[in-house]
């Protein structure tokens, strides 16, 4: 199995691109969708058969694990492993889609919520919890996604699923900024999540930004930005 990241980037050679398949490190840039970084990956390497192990957010970044021609069937293997995020939380505000996709809804007095607060209420939220996916997302609901209803102000009630959070932890506070690192299970929604943070505040909270940074034990550090791939593929080209 040929793993392509910052490391083993010049193993990519035209005859392993047409072969069984690659794994990709794929550093996801904000404001692209998932579907979007396959997309570029099927055009730069001439494929129909490219996918992705677990989709990240229009308004998130950070790693993916992409996949070509017959890695696509080791994709669920990667979607099963623990992922760590570093998130940044506005207090004091919620919007539909718990992110900032959506506009701000409804403002609230966060002012005496303190560090202490926080750390109590992350605790609550460690080990194995259950949330219910936000409306704005690509969940099914009777054969549909969830947003799709969203979009018409349906409201739906879902059932709440099982997930594991390994570790929430407090990196930085300056109201009404809350900033943080998660490690979880497959299935978790960190927007999700945050708007439990904010309810059991009091004073609501949205997600403002979001980095992927692990899955399993591959880390973000060593994936591939898009142009640097798109680089690597151009000169391949070129000398063919």
């Amino acid at each position: 199995m040929l793993i392509i990241d910052k490391q083993n980037i010049k193993l990519l050679q035209t005859q392993s691109i047409d072969s069984e398949g690659l794994i990709i490190l794929i550093n996801k840039p904000k404001d692209w969708t998932s579907f979007d970084v396959v997309k570029k990956v099927r055009t730069l390497l001439k494929l129909k058969k490219v996918g992705h192990s677990g989709t990240l957010d229009p308004k998130a970044e950070g790693l993916m694990v992409v996949a070509t021609n017959k890695m696509t069937k080791q994709l669920e293997n990667y979607s099963q492993l623990e992922k760590e995020y570093i998130g940044k939380m506005i207090l004091g505000a919620r919007t539909p889609s718990y992110d900032a996709e959506t506009e701000i809804s409804e403002i609230s007095d966060y002012s005496n919520i303190n560090k202490n607060d926080l750390e109590k209420v992350f605790l609550q939220f460690t080990g194995n919890i259950t949330q219910i996916p936000p409306m704005y997302s690509a969940v099914k609901y009777r054969g549909k996604p969830l947003y799709k209803y969203a979009r018409k102000g349906r409201k739906l009630d879902l059932t709440q699923r099982g997930i594991t959070i390994s570790e929430l932890k407090l990196i930085d506070f300056q109201p009404p900024e809350v900033t943080f690192r998660v490690t979880c299970s497959k299935g978790t929604y960190i927007r999700s999540l945050v708007n439990d943070i904010g309810n059991s505040l009091g004073c609501g909270a949205y997600l403002l930004e979001l980095v992927r940074t692990r899955i399993g034990s591959y880390k973000l550090e060593n994936a591939l930005t898009i142009e640097e791939l798109t680089k690597k593929i151009e000169i391949l080209n070129a000398v063919n």
